[in-house]
């Protein structure tokens, strides 16, 4: 019983060689596909076929099998070794039976998979290449029928495009929207590109344009047309819109001469140049969506701002703007000694001694085209929409202290101070304790001269004009 067990074994380590060779796709000899060893055909046929007569294939259903079954081989292989341990322990104690002699002998699973794997075994140079150590997970799978991509190709001519072999489900490319949004760096955050950007500037220009709502820019150069033409171009959130000289409506005295029109004319550029950087309303008159070209009118936008805050009242029956209220008003042109604001449609010119307590020697220290300032009204003379002026002054906002200030200083005593005008032989001084002082002589050889540091000796006090009155006893710096 033994010598048969033995044999059995033998039996089963030839198959298995069979099938691996069959597997790996190489030929078989004839002396390697024989399944008999020294004769014993009768037996462990029978007992082979109790146990995986429920799992014989034919050819037809060798044929049929999917991929799927194929991906299973791995839990038959487990249940077939269990199987083969159980039918080596049952032909020890199981009596071999004879075959009916017109009976042929029952197809068993392995000799289906020989035969199937001679059939469908392919010649080694029509194999693919396959890498060292890689694991066979059955060993008696029987080779499909459908061809898969190999892993590598022995020819880099007829080397698969690894797109190809990737391309399962998970792997699909997903479709891009062209209309996302920007995916930002903070949560919640709203970011626009600049062709956004510009398509919503320009839906605004065009919803100004349907309804007449006043828009403001920064006037950004003066140029001359082709036609001998001055327009002024203002920049809107970085459209170039065109207003013509006529429609800026900078009021100038009428002239009836030709050499009185050319200086106007020469005074008008004057005055555009002074305003360049200075924030205006306009009203847009014309636009072309081609050429995303506009054509404006501040004239208008003035004049509509002055029918409503200097000529319409309110709920109570008074005007908007009156004497005495403090109103905001924008800088457009600084001088030394005036500044020009408007103020709701209205232009207007502040001079230098109303827009300090303190004396300024250039307003250009203080004050730039752009800035916005609080203003007093001090008189309105409304006589009708295209002639309407207004008075104004900055120094009434703030407190005067120069009253308080000239208790500080004593007679006979010496200051430090810098010059911040000199007018007509007369020097005013801006003292170091924020006193203003007049000079009408000075002892140093050298002449005072704007934004000097001198030394000033006070001989009396003007309390009723708030000023200290001395002499120049020496210039401690010239600005030269």
């Amino acid at each position: 019983m033994a010598i048969k067990n033995n044999d059995l074994l033998e039996q089963e380590n030839q198959t298995l060689e069979t099938s691996a060779s069959a597997d790996y796709g190489t030929e078989l000899s004839a002396d390697d596909t024989s399944l008999t060893a020294n004769g014993d055909d009768n037996e462990s046929k029978v007992d082979l076929n109790e146990l995986l007569g429920a799992m014989d294939l034919t050819d037809g259903d060798t044929q049929g099998k999917t991929d799927a079954q194929a991906g299973n081989s791995v839990a038959d292989d487990e249940a077939e070794s269990a199987d083969e341990a159980v039918s080596t322990e049952q032909t020890g104690n199981t009596a071999s039976e004879e075959p009916t002699p017109g009976e042929k002998p029952a197809k068993t699973r392995r000799g289906v998979r020989k035969k199937k794997a001679e059939e469908t075994s392919v010649p080694e140079s029509d194999m693919p290449l396959i890498m060292e150590g890689t694991p066979n997970y059955s060993e008696d799978a029987t080779v499909s029928t459908v061809e898969t991509p190999p892993l590598l190709n022995a020819s880099e001519d007829n080397q698969p495009d690894i797109s190809d072999t990737l391309s399962t489900p998970g792997n699909m490319d997903t479709p891009v929207r062209s209309n996302a949004p920007v995916l930002t760096i903070r949560s919640r955050e709203d970011v626009t590109t600049e062709e956004e950007r510009e398509d919503i500037i320009w839906h605004e220009i065009r919803n100004a344009y349907r309804t007449r709502r006043i828009l403001t820019g920064k006037l950004g150069g003066i140029e001359q047309t082709d036609s001998k033409k001055t327009i002024a171009i203002v920049d809107y959130k970085g459209f170039r819109i065109i207003i013509p000289l006529k429609e800026m409506m900078i009021q100038l005295p009428r002239t009836s001469t030709e050499q009185e029109y050319s200086e106007l004319m020469l005074r008008q550029n004057k005055i555009l140049n002074n305003m360049l950087g200075a924030d205006i309303d306009f009203i847009v008159r014309g636009i072309d969506s081609k050429t995303f070209s506009v054509v404006a009118s501040r004239r208008e936008a003035m004049l509509r701002k002055r029918q409503l805050f200097y000529l319409d009242t309110d709920s109570s029956g008074t005007y908007r703007i009156y004497e005495g209220r403090i109103v905001q008003s924008r800088v457009i042109a600084v001088a030394e000694k005036v500044i020009r604001v408007e103020i709701f449609g209205v232009e207007t010119s502040i001079m230098a001694r109303d827009l300090a307590w303190d004396w300024i020697g250039d307003a250009h220290e203080r004050f730039s085209v752009g800035d916005e300032v609080l203003v007093r009204v001090q008189k309105v003379r409304r006589e009708s929409l295209e002639d309407i002026s207004i008075r104004v002054d900055v120094k009434s906002i703030s407190q005067n202290t120069s009253q308080d200030n000239l208790q500080k200083c004593r007679v006979q005593s010496k200051y430090m101070g810098k010059v911040t005008d000199v007018h007509k032989g007369v020097v005013y001084i801006r003292l170091s304790n924020g006193v203003n002082a007049i000079a009408h002589s000075c002892y140093d050889y050298r002449t005072p001269g704007k934004k000097d540091d001198v030394s000033f000796a006070v001989t009396r006090l003007d309390m009723e004009r708030g000023v200290a009155v001395g002499i120049i006893t020496r210039i401690i710096r010239q600005n030269l």
